[in-house]
């Protein structure tokens, strides 16, 4: 076998044992992603029904956790479907779940209160260019 026979056989063989891996921890991480969600499922279920008063601060937050979970999951659902592609505005959706969810968490200080909005309109100037430039590309 030739170096040039060996070097082609490489370059055939690790793409798929890397992507083959990726497979192997995006399924691992769905796994902790659906225990995780099922942990904040009940959690959320018992502050609805548990003697307590709910707090609308924590329910809050709880129900972002939740929903950043879900977004986490629907991405990794989503490369699979796409033919393992990860679409860019998913994880702009995400990163403005978690910025949302970091205002309510941390509102102590006005000025990072702003700078969170900030990121905010930036992320969602940038969506309006993704779903924009995916709109002419298909004109």
């Amino acid at each position: 076998m030739t170096i040039q026979n060996i070097s082609t056989h490489l370059s055939n063989i690790i793409p798929r044992v890397l992507k083959m891996i990726l497979i192997m921890f995006l399924l691992g991480l769905a796994a902790v992603l659906i225990v995780a969600l099922a942990k904040i499922s009940y959690e959320l279920f018992m502050m609805a029904l548990g003697p307590a008063p709910i707090v609308p601060n924590q329910l809050a937050e709880q129900i972002l956790v939740f929903f950043l979970y879900f977004g986490f999951l629907g991405l990794i659902a989503q490369y699979f479907r796409s033919g393992y592609h990860f679409p860019l505005r998913y994880f702009v959706y995400t990163g403005i779940t978690a910025m949302v969810r970091l205002i309510i968490v941390d509102h102590e200080s006005a000025t990072s209160t702003l700078l969170f909005a900030c990121s905010i309109l930036v992320m969602v100037i940038a969506l309006c260019i993704i779903l924009y430039s995916d709109k002419v590309k298909n004109i």
